[in-house]
């Protein structure tokens, strides 16, 4: 398949959509209990949603709900009780999808005292993964930016993100070599600095096995996902910048990849576990396998987080959405929606009118704003705009 960045393909010529135009579309969201919404249902009527308010209101809050229904994570926080409004025990996010199949109506239950539960088309699932994958959506926050100059945990969380919405059972995947992961790190634990250390070696290769295996599974497809996403990046970048810049997305695995077949990358994770188990058992901590992985991003050649201006790292991390939305809709076959939450803020007038024209009416937005002032009346003028104050969605204006 060829990545090249058809300009033709990708923008289309502007006009009033109606939801049936989408072969993907949200067309309701309830919150119920959700961070600072009590109750709050929105029907969504036009292929762009302007959600204006001051800040703290509640603008995030609303896409961070669509990104939990889309990935059943979220970018901005890890544990479910901050998502549940204080005092209440239980949140339910709730959504109406519509697609090419059909549609499906989407629950999830968060607790503050229990798991989580997914529901589809009021059937509660067994299994997430198969929660997964019935709504698509790329999150682009001012928070993307630590992409460049962050730590390489963010760019790992990046990618899974990514990969869950390509391969749904990649979620599953990714929790086995976290357990695994846990569970071993917590058995050096009780054995730290043991004088015997070579006693333990028989239950620790146990360990080691199972995290080669569940290790092997994550590293390889990430570097997959890498591959098919570089070319459309650079491809997003070069047209961004202008050709004067290359962008290269690398996937540095903290295991080798010299081979990319199972048993052969499972032999030299096993390898390198050897080679650090002192230091390892030392440290009562895993120091190899795909936890410690690293995505690197280079500007003509040079490390873009060491080098890189802030208006080139704005335009990598602008790019790096980019090819996020054209590789889901053609691993899915349907465009996702996606979310802008306060960027335009973050982005100077070429940047935003670079991304405002590639979004066009390609894909379902729902975008946050403090002031309408940075679109033009085309623009507006295929918008729902909505007002958000205090938690709750008036549709007539602030």
């Amino acid at each position: 398949m060829s990545y090249e960045l058809i300009h033709n393909s990708l923008f289309l010529t502007p006009r009033l959509l109606t939801p049936n135009f989408f072969p993907m579309f949200l067309q309701t969201l309830l919150l119920r209990e959700f961070r600072n919404y009590q109750e709050q249902q929105v029907d969504f009527t036009a292929p762009k949603t302007i959600l204006v308010g001051n800040n703290a209101q509640g603008k995030s809050n609303l896409l961070e709900a669509v990104e939990l229904l889309a990935t059943l994570r979220s970018h901005r926080i890890f544990g479910d009780r901050d998502l549940i409004r204080e005092g209440e025990a239980i949140a339910t996010l709730r959504a109406t999808v519509a697609r090419q199949a059909g549609v499906s109506d989407l629950a999830l239950t968060l607790r503050r005292n229990g798991r989580r539960t997914v529901a589809l088309n009021s059937e509660n699932l067994r299994r997430q993964t198969d929660f997964l994958g019935v709504l698509n959506a790329v999150q682009f926050s001012s928070l993307d930016l630590e992409l460049v100059r962050g730590a390489p945990e963010g760019r790992r969380n990046w990618l899974d993100t990514l990969l869950i919405q390509l391969e749904p059972v990649y979620a599953h995947i990714l929790q086995q070599y976290n357990q695994v992961l846990r569970q071993r790190n917590a058995f050096m634990k009780r054995h730290v600095q043991t004088p015997d250390a070579t006693s333990l070696h028989s239950e620790l290769a146990v360990w080691d096995a199972q995290l080669a295996i569940t290790g092997t599974r994550v590293i390889r497809r990430r570097d997959r996902a890498i591959k098919r996403l570089a070319p459309i990046a650079t491809a997003w970048h070069s047209s961004i910048s202008g050709s004067t810049e290359i962008l290269q997305v690398t996937y540095l695995p903290n295991v080798p990849l010299e081979q990319n077949h199972t048993e052969q990358v499972q032999q030299t994770f096993l390898a390198k576990i050897q080679q650090r188990s002192i230091a390892e058992l030392h440290r009562g901590t895993t120091l190899v396998g795909p936890h410690r992985d690293e995505v690197e991003l280079t500007i003509n050649h040079t490390p873009a987080r060491q080098y890189g201006s802030q208006g080139q790292q704005r335009t990598l991390v602008l790019a790096l959405k980019l090819a996020e939305l054209q590789l889901i809709e053609e691993v899915v076959g349907e465009p996702p929606l996606l979310l802008l939450d306060d960027v335009l803020a973050e982005l100077d007038s070429s940047r935003q009118n670079q991304l405002l024209d590639a979004i066009q009416d390609r894909f379902q937005t729902l975008i946050t704003t403090t002031h309408l002032g940075s679109f033009d009346s085309q623009w507006l003028n295929s918008s729902q705009i909505l007002c958000v104050k205090a938690g709750e969605i008036l549709p007539n204006g602030c």
